[in-house]
């Protein structure tokens, strides 16, 4: 009996360095791993130790023998994907990071921002060497988009957090919560007190559209609906349109998908998980019956990933609709979905779409539509949103990729609601350089760059302001993995400055800018009181979605520290 890795896979890549026989597939050292959907168990080669199952952040890995109805399926795509790319040989397992000689001063780090590049970091830091970790972050909770991002019908993805909160436990890393970095401290002062700053702030932004209509109302980014169903703070206010029948997502990445499963799936479904009060409450009196989602390209390249495309066949009272004709493909993806290195993927996403548009509708059913080759011209609407307008789209290489061109086919379809999804994009930083055109902050492997072309002393960025808004979760272990390794390599070279203030110092500072900055212990009590409200309507947690009820359930725990 083999192990097989499941939907919920974070690409974090610890189960690889705990297999005994390394036989997951592909390692963080294989240039498939940038753009790998998820990791493979090849079961001829598994010996049933379940050494990565132990190790699974987010519990993605079951025997063979114990999947679910919903999960069978991945037993056959962890086999093919070994189809594609056999072992061939076996290599030595993963060495554990060594730690650095004694002898050396304590290196004090800050990381600004408190999602998962943050933490990876501050827990790779914390295994490298004899270090102070102090993570700040502008909102009153941690996790980022762990906590603000994933959608609630995928509480497993979210149990990464436990891993950090086992890291966590002990002085070495302190957190200064609901301090915003360039208001209540700057980043000289941050530099004053460390001996690094190390940024990951994610990319806070979306990109737009550019079509005229995209500011009229009921057209929202899809960061923002998410932001407000996930019970942040800053857009808990937020009020979305949801009396008509249909809404339009432009973009089919996975973030689309979640949207379209949160706007479909009954409500006491999503009754159950921590999705904001507000959120549930607007969804019960929600119309909407149909989502239609618009991809650019074809259905080779849809930005979602086959796990996230094949789980909406389990949604009760869902139907996922595909046309046949958008199936269609030209010689080219034909050639390339045929040519023998194609691999798992775009086979799969193809193989998902046909049995979609072939699987009989029914009547009472919500709808997903997926539209494929297409791109919004225009939102029309009087004093709000009534309908969009989209071009056909052809396919064309350019510069070895296939690239989207628009034909002059249009069609129109009404709507109140029109989310666009299109991709997250990073936001400059104070008293760092940036990269408008990337959305990026300008590095060399997690070095900072000035403009003069050379490292600035003592600056590193890890995640989505590192490399751009790709990847998932796990993709920041490896990510923040590598600026770590970079900013102790400096540390020992000795280019870094001393930090002329200390722990106590810093935190001294931080109070007296900031009064209502939540520590662990404030962390910790919402988290409890959150905690509680869940186990009492036999929910996760009852999430505080008011920066003051955050403070108040903060400030219990923190005035008895």
């Amino acid at each position: 009996m083999a192990y097989v890795i499941t939907q919920r896979c974070c690409n974090d890549a610890t189960c690889v360095a705990e297999c005994p026989v390394d036989c997951i597939r592909p390692r963080p050292d294989h240039p498939e791993f940038a753009t790998a959907e998820m990791l493979y168990i090849d079961p001829d080669t598994c010996i049933d130790c379940g050494a990565c199952a132990d190790a699974c952040p987010v519990e993605a890995i079951f025997p063979e023998d114990s999947l679910t109805a919903s999960l069978a399926r991945f037993r056959d795509i962890n086999a093919t994907y070994f189809q594609h790319h056999p072992l061939g040989s076996t290599f030595d397992s993963i060495a554990p990071t060594p730690r650095l000689p004694t002898g050396l001063d304590t290196l004090r780090v800050a990381i600004v921002g408190a999602g998962p590049a943050a933490c990876y970091a501050a827990d790779e830091l914390r295994r490298r060497c004899s270090a102070e970790v102090e993570i700040f972050d502008k909102l009153p909770t941690p996790w980022g988009l762990v906590r603000a991002g994933v959608a609630p019908d995928h509480p497993g993805t979210k149990t990464v957090t436990q891993l950090f909160d086992s890291a966590f436990r002990g002085d070495s890393v302190g957190f200064h919560l609901n301090v915003e970095v360039g208001e209540h401290i700057s980043h000289a002062e941050l530099m004053d007190h460390h001996h690094a700053v190390l940024y990951a702030v994610g990319a806070s932004s979306d990109r737009r559209m550019g079509v005229p209509g995209e500011d009229l109302p009921g057209s929202h980014s899809a960061t923002e609906f998410v932001a407000w169903y996930n019970g942040h703070p800053d857009y808990a206010d937020r009020v979305f349109d949801l009396s008509g029948p249909r809404a339009v997502i432009v973009g089919n990445g996975n973030v689309a998908l979640d949207v379209a499963r949160v706007l479909t799936v009954s409500p006491d479904e999503l009754a159950g998980t921590d999705i904001a009060d507000h959120a549930l409450a607007a969804l019960r009196e929600s119309n909407i019956r149909e989502v239609v989602l618009l991809g650019r390209r074809g259905p080779l390249q849809a930005a979602y990933t086959s796990p996230e495309f094949m789980a909406l066949r389990h949604l009760d009272g869902v139907d996922v609709i595909i046309d046949e004709a958008d199936l269609e493909l030209d010689p080219v993806d034909h050639a390339a979905l045929d040519h023998p290195d194609a691999g798992p993927s775009p086979r799969l996403k193809y193989a998902l779409a046909e049995e979609y548009s072939r699987d009989p509708a029914t009547p009472e059913n919500k709808r997903i539509v997926f539209r494929y080759l297409t791109s919004p011209i225009e939102i029309h609407g009087g004093e709000r949103v009534e309908s969009l307008e989209f071009a056909r789209n052809e396919l064309i290489d350019r510069d070895g990729q296939r690239v989207a061109r628009a034909t002059d086919q249009t069609e129109r379809v009404e709507t109140g609601l029109v989310l666009r999804s299109i991709g997250y994009r990073g936001v400059a930083v104070a008293d760092l350089p940036f990269d408008e055109a990337l959305g990026v902050v300008p590095n060399e492997h997690g070095r900072v760059i000035g403009a003069d072309g050379c490292p600035i002393e003592g600056v590193y960025v890890s995640g989505w302001i590192k490399r751009g808004p790709r990847g998932v979760i796990g993709s920041n272990r490896v990510d923040s993995a590598e600026t770590v390794e970079h900013l102790v390599a400096d540390f020992v070279a000795g280019r870094l400055t001393a930090p002329a203030g200390d722990r106590a110092a810093l935190t001294a500072l931080v109070n007296e800018r900031q009064p209502d900055v939540v520590d662990r212990a404030g962390w910790k009590a919402i988290d409890q009181a959150e905690r509680s409200a869940g186990a009492a309507t036999g929910r996760p947690r009852v999430k505080f979605t008011d920066h003051a009820d955050l403070l108040d359930a903060a400030r219990t725990a923190m005035a008895r520290s």
